[in-house]
């Protein structure tokens, strides 16, 4: 399954890709659980970053999960490490941290479980 509605680039004015996001619907949930959006992967070009692409990028990507699939949170992983993204997710975005996950990624490092409510207060 697929879900394009979910999936964005950025491009320069010359029409070359300098960002994207990838996202998915989480369907395969505990009992009782509905199901929510989860970023995949998000990613923008050293020489464009620092100009909000990633806060674009990201705010589409919950809208669509909002509006089309009906979601009521959106989740993510990033790296301890990743203290620009984090900024990003926490301070400008608004995720919190739900747990850590212990050598989540290939080399062993630990990842934030993070997520977002998508529901209007």
């Amino acid at each position: 399954m697929t879900w394009p509605q979910l999936s964005f680039v950025a491009e320069d004015p010359k029409g070359r890709i300098v960002g994207y996001i990838l996202a998915k619907i989480d369907e395969e949930t505990a009992e009782g659980e509905a199901s929510h959006g989860h970023v995949t992967s998000i990613s923008v070009l050293r020489s464009y970053r620092r100009l909000g692409i990633a806060k674009k990028l990201m705010l589409q990507s919950q809208e669509a999960m909002a509006s089309v699939y009906k979601v009521s949170y959106v989740s993510l992983h990033v790296r301890k490490s990743n203290r620009a993204a984090l900024g990003l997710y926490r301070d400008t975005l608004g995720f919190t941290v739900k747990e850590i996950e212990k050598k989540y990624y290939a080399d062993g490092e630990d990842a934030y479980a993070m997520q977002l409510s998508l529901n209007e207060a």
